[in-house]
Order: C-alpha cells, then structure tokens, then sequence
C-alpha cells in the first residue's frame, strides 16, 4: 500500500487529496479544500499566491499532524500559462497576474508584427490566445516592467510551488508546453523567438520530464507539517496533462474532453502535428506523460455558467450548479445559439451573453434556465465543430469521446454531446486530474509503468457512465445556425 498527496488547483477552487494504491486499484480521500479567487488591485488582476501556498502547507499539516500519513510522494497540478518571476536570491518579484488580466489585449498582433503568426506556430505548435505566457511576457518587455528587468528565473505556477516545496526551480514539461515559446519538435525552449522579442532568455530553467523526482520537502516544511523528507514529483503539472494521463481509454479510435472551467478537446499523439492544417484549425500541441503529445482546442467550457451564476448572486439569486442543470432541462430547446470562445473577459456574463445573441439576430434567452440551456447546448456543438475539424486532420473517425473532470458529472450535457456529434460518451471519472496526478508520481516513484499501467488502474478503481447518441434533426439545424454565429 502506498500514499500520495495530490495538489490540484483550478482557476476556482483548490484542493489536497490523498491517492492510496492497493492492490492495483486507487482510491481517492479529500481532506482540504479552498477557493481560488482572483484578487483585482485598481485595474489589474492578480491571483492570490501567496493565499494558495498558505492552503498547500494546511493540505501538508492535515496529512502529517491530523491523518499521521506516511506519504511515498507529493505533486502539484494547476491551470496553464501563468507564471512568476524570481529575482537573483530566489525571492518572489511580484504577486503573478491571472490570465484574464487585461494586459494582453492585443499584444498578438504586437508580436506578429516581428515574428509572423506562422512563425510562432512553427515553432510552438500552440494555439493563438492571447493569455499565452508569451503574450504576457512581452506585454510587460512593452511596458518596461522593472520585475521582468530584475528576474533571474521564471517558473510556470505549479513549478513556483515546487521551488517553495523542495529549493528546485526546474520547469515541468507539460507546463512549460504551454507557454508557447517550448519547441516540441525540438524538446527545449524556443530562444528564438525570445531573440526576436527582446526578452531574456536566461530566466529560462532546465525543463524536466513528468514524474521526475525534484527532491525532499525541505526541512522546515517536513517539520512544521510532522512529515519525512517525502520526495516532491514534477507530477503531470499542466491540469489537463494529469486529467489525459487518467482518461480511462483503450486503442486509439477516441478523443478526450477535460471539462471544467476551461473543456480541453483532443487527442493523444506520438508526435506533434504541425503544418500548414493545424495551423489552419488553431490547434495546439502541448505536451502529456510518456512522451505523448495533447493534439488539442482550448474551449471555453463551463467558465460561462461560472460567470453567470456568480452575476445572479450578486443580484440576489442564489443557483446551485444542480439546479442550474435541472432547470435547463425544462427549458425550450435552441432558442439562442453563442459562441462560447467569445467570452474571455470576466464579470456581467449573462448581459454579454445577451449582447451577443442580439448582434447575431437571435432573441436573447432571458431565464436563468434559458441561459444555462443554451450555454450546454451551445458547448455541444462547439464540440461537434472540433471533433470534425480532428477527424479532417487525422482522416480517421473518432467513435468514441471520453469525458473526465468535473464536467463529466453533468449528465445533462454529456447527453447533448453524444446527440449533437453522434458518438458514444462515456463519463468519468470526475477525480481525472487527482487521478493522473496521483499515477503519475506512481510512475516517478517507479511503482508504474507506463500510460497502459495508469490506464488499467483508472478503469478498475472508478465507475463510467456510457451515454448513447439520440439522432435529431433540431441539431443538425442548431449546429448549421451555430456555424453561421460563430463564422470561424
């Protein structure tokens, strides 16, 4: 029998949970969580670092002072491209800023116009956002930030909170995949376009493989949580790396959404894919466990209804997200399609989805029930549009789609997703990305061996819902109105 500690943190919520392996099953025990809130200052938003390394060491004092649990290894996930810069003593130079912060608006087209769109792509592989880390930083090379001056070392976040847990500042590969200035073709970082963009390339680390063994707790933390020296592992750092390691998959006919906040939709490769056709669909490579490659599309996913439900508790009305599921069922079918990836920036979501419906000439949902149904249906046939757009590249069918994370727990939607790209869902497990997180120490720790290993185990220690497709003529109506409103 053999523990692990998982740190998990998305863009909402953060949580410490305890992965025990027995008898080639894995079962999963939360034993804290907390929020993760964005802190805006004037007209800057930040996150609230130093709030979540304080959670890390509760998660750490819970499994030491209050369980007494001998851990065999410790590992930290989070969302992708946000950073922190460290100056020459290894000090912390400023509080890192959300990837919603307003500073990258329109910084893309500032770098194209030194180093072509083309260029990038080739060699990054990365889809265009413009919360890439990339964009980030040469919004602050643009603005003079004296931290970008003063920095000896930048560290992706889950990578910082390695740095604080053992004094190694290395970069996960899966994290700095992310970036888009890694070269996975190359497996090192893109100085190139760092060369283009004036920005220094010696603040770039060493990059380490997932499951590699970073080194002991350091002596304070180990004491202060009644802890051994438990090795820390550069687990699947990148979320979604850790949430694919555990789709629970077989063969290579499938493709994975990771719902939550953010739906990652993709496939599992053993090489980047990066022509003029990836390009062309604004994929992205990044980078997964055991050398494989995530072909995948950013999606905004269920941020919408995070939006919308955190705009109705402002204004008095309190929706579970329960609730909000079971309401949309009882509400008229496709009466607004949106475009879930035009809404990037936070707050008043339910007005912007309204807007949107009026300047595409739909009458806009006014229920919360119409709004919620629309948002479900609407990242149903944003997901039919991407499978299509995969199934083009590759020139083969994908019969199955594999939905994890915590999206997956949302019935509601996982039919419309078998109905409106008429495939097989099959859902679960919810815990994917604790999950993966959790293996793939298992992996460093030399306990596993292999994706097929991880797999095996994901299938036996959680059970999956099958979803069957419900043929419908309203979808393919739905998804021709959906393509005309998104007009990509």
């Amino acid at each position: 029998m053999s523990h692990y500690l998982a740190f998990d943190l998305g863009a909402e919520s953060g949580r410490a949970i305890i992965g025990t392996l027995e008898s080639g099953r894995l079962t999963l025990e939360e034993i804290h969580r907390f929020p993760n809130t964005p802190v805006r200052v004037l007209s800057s938003v930040y996150w609230d670092t130093l709030r979540l390394w304080h959670e890390i060491q509760q998660g750490l004092r819970i499994a030491g002072r209050e369980r007494q649990t001998a851990l065999d290894g410790i590992g930290v996930d989070t969302w992708g491209v946000d950073f922190a810069l460290l100056d020459a003593g290894g000090a912390l130079l400023e509080n890192p800023r959300h990837y919603r912060d307003a500073r990258t608006n329109g910084m893309p087209d500032s770098v194209f116009r030194l180093v072509p769109r083309e260029e990038v792509f080739a060699h990054t592989g990365i889809q265009f956002m413009q919360i890439n880390t990339l964009y980030q930083l040469y919004a602050m090379r643009l603005a003079g930030s004296p931290a970008l001056a003063a920095a000896r070392t930048l560290l992706m976040t889950p990578d910082l909170f390695n740095y604080w847990l053992t004094g190694v500042a290395k970069s996960e590969l899966t994290i700095a995949s992310t970036s888009q200035f890694y070269n996975p073709r190359r497996a090192g970082w893109a100085t190139e376009l760092f060369d283009r963009l004036d920005l220094p390339k010696s603040i770039l680390p060493e990059i380490v493989a997932p499951g590699t063994r970073l080194g002991p707790l350091l002596p304070p933390i180990a004491e202060a949580s009644h802890l051994s020296a438990v090795p820390v592992y550069a687990t699947g750092s990148h979320d979604t790396a850790s949430a694919v390691a555990a789709v629970p998959a077989d063969g290579d006919s499938w493709c994975y959404i990771s719902s939550g906040t953010w739906s990652l939709m993709g496939v599992e490769l053993d090489a980047p894919l990066i022509d003029a056709r990836s390009l062309a669909l604004n994929l992205t490579n990044e980078m997964g466990a055991c050398g494989k490659t995530r072909l995948l599309k950013n999606i905004a996913g269920l941020w919408l209804l995070q939006e919308c439900r955190r705009a109705w508790a402002l204004a008095g009305r309190e929706y579970s997200y329960d609730e909000l599921t079971t309401m949309a069922t009882g509400a008229l079918p496709f009466s607004a399609v949106i475009d879930p990836d035009a809404f990037l920036e936070p707050n008043e979501m339910p007005a912007k989805i309204s807007a949107h419906c009026e300047a595409t000439g739909q009458q806009p949902p006014e229920s919360p029930a119409a709004i919620a149904r629309a948002i479900f249906e609407s990242l149903a046939l944003r997901y039919r549009e991407v499978l299509e757009s995969l199934e083009s590249l590759l020139g083969r069918r994908l019969g199955t789609i594999h939905i994890v994370g915590g999206g997956s727990r949302n019935r509601v939607l996982n039919q419309f997703v078998a109905d409106a790209c008429g495939r097989i869902v099959i859902a679960g497990p919810a815990e994917a990305t604790a999950m993966g997180n959790v293996l793939i120490q298992a992996m460093g720790a030399g306990e596993l061996s292999g994706l097929s290993a991880v797999r095996e185990i994901v299938r036996r220690s959680c059970a999956l819902e099958t979803f069957t497709p419900k043929p419908a003529a309203a979808w393919d109506r739905a998804y021709e109105k959906f393509r005309q409103v998104a007009r990509r």
